[in-house]
């Protein structure tokens, strides 16, 4: 697992309200994952087309996580936890994170949030994810992230990942991230700041993934906060 580097994370999050991971997780550690998709240790299955999320499904994982994630969570909520604060104050919410995971998943559990929320997702030919926002209850941590488990062009093709920004009193604007095997894409969750003429104000993000046109793509989600 690759290290985090904190500041270039704020750096490009605060500037477009996603950041990029370069290999993550190396190619051993992205099979291990995809193959746990058929077996056991998982709290629950959606089949996306069932609920209009889309079509394809995904898999919550149960306690107790299977390593990489939990070292996972921990790292990306320790980089990121003083970048939350600060755009919490930024857009006047009055919420703040503790410094470490196990403190804010404290929080989570006693207001009710105890199902873990981390989850694989599979796409076959034709599947593709709508646009959406990871919420699950009232205590929400700003910012997830996606790692790519299958390598583009070769295990699958189409499939790719999407995020979208809705401005004040303007349409909204789409970006396509490029993601290779064992990358992850950061991004927020709900709402980021933007800096305009006369301060900051509240972009909403929502993202999903384009029709998978060929093969089979796996993907890992890492969500910070857990479920109601």
């Amino acid at each position: 697992m690759t290290a985090i580097d904190g500041s270039a994370l704020a750096t490009a999050l605060d500037a477009q309200g996603w950041a990029l991971l370069p290999r993550l997780l190396d190619e051993d550690a992205c099979d291990a994952l995809a193959a746990r998709y058929d077996g056991e240790g998982f709290r629950s299955r959606v089949v996306m087309q069932r609920h209009g999320f889309g079509q394809g499904e995904y898999k919550y994982f149960a306690h107790p996580l299977p390593p990489p994630i939990p070292a996972l969570r921990e790292d990306l909520y320790a980089a990121l936890a003083p970048l939350a604060n600060a755009w919490h104050e930024r857009l006047g919410l009055a919420a703040r994170f503790p410094p470490d995971h196990a403190g804010f998943l404290a929080r989570c559990h006693a207001a009710g949030q105890s199902k873990p929320t981390p989850l694989l997702l599979r796409y076959g030919p034709g599947d593709h994810n709508c646009l959406h926002q990871d919420v699950y209850g009232d205590l929400v941590f700003p910012m997830q992230a996606t790692v790519l488990l299958s390598r583009p062009g070769e295990d699958f093709s189409g499939g790719e990942f999407v995020l979208t920004e809705q401005r004040p009193r303007l349409q909204s604007r789409a970006e396509v991230v490029p993601l290779g095997k064992g990358d992850a894409v950061v991004f927020a969750v709900r709402l980021r700041p933007r800096r305009g003429t006369r301060g900051d104000y509240r972009v909403a993000m929502r993202h999903g993934v384009s029709t998978v046109r060929a093969g089979s793509r796996h993907t890992l989600g890492i969500i910070l906060h857990d479920a109601a």
